[in-house]
């Protein structure tokens, strides 16, 4: 997976250098693009961080490479930069699933604390996507009995009521119930729910 850094996209290149002085003064890695267009042709899908988007740009304006983004369903959270008459796009932006905006002239501080919480978004839904495969993995390796009896479990029937239930013995019960737990990597019926929640959402 690539390094989290802030994706700085603005045609003005006397604004590229002068954020990319800002950034690296705070310990913010960054890198510069001069279009939305140079973006949107080197762009990976495993990039971390975020991205620090101008609206106004000459050839593709920034809401335009927001779309472009959404439609290749890139998750990295964006950051308008917006002058004062700008401001009702960057609203409509924000309801498309934006960020933030920051409106010029703005300090410096404000547009690093921003970048910086994106970031943070970004890192925890990498970790929750991270969590959400390593459970989905370890249900695939449940057999399709197995599966059966942990739902049981999970709606919190004991295993005399699981072994009438599927017509198999007790021992057979606790021995699906031990798989369940082992395969599953938990100790316990509340930590397996718990697991489980991780799917949600």
């Amino acid at each position: 997976m690539s390094q989290a850094c802030a994706h700085i996209i603005d045609d003005d290149e006397a604004i590229r250098d002068a954020l990319q002085w800002q950034f690296r003064t705070r310990g913010v890695e960054c890198t510069l693009w001069p279009s939305a267009e140079a973006f949107l042709d080197a762009w990976q899908t495993d990039w971390r961080g975020c991205i620090v988007l101008d609206i106004r740009m000459e050839g593709m304006s920034g809401l335009e490479c927001f779309d472009t983004l959404i439609e290749r369903q890139c998750s990295l959270p964006v950051i308008f930069i917006t002058g004062h008459g700008d401001v009702p796009m960057a609203v409509s932006a924000l309801k498309k699933g934006a960020f933030d905006f920051i409106e010029k002239p703005f300090s410096d501080n404000e547009l690093i604390e921003r970048v910086e919480r994106a970031i943070a978004l970004d890192t925890e839904r990498q970790r929750a996507a991270a969590d959400r495969g390593t459970v989905e993995s370890r249900l695939a390796s449940l057999t399709a009995r197995e599966r059966e009896v942990m739902e049981l479990i999970l709606e919190g029937k004991y295993n005399k009521v699981i072994a009438d239930q599927l017509s198999i013995s007790m021992r057979t019960v606790e021995a699906h119930r031990s798989k369940v737990f082992d395969k599953m990597q938990v100790r316990s019926a509340v930590e397996l729910a718990q697991m489980l929640t991780t799917l949600k959402g």
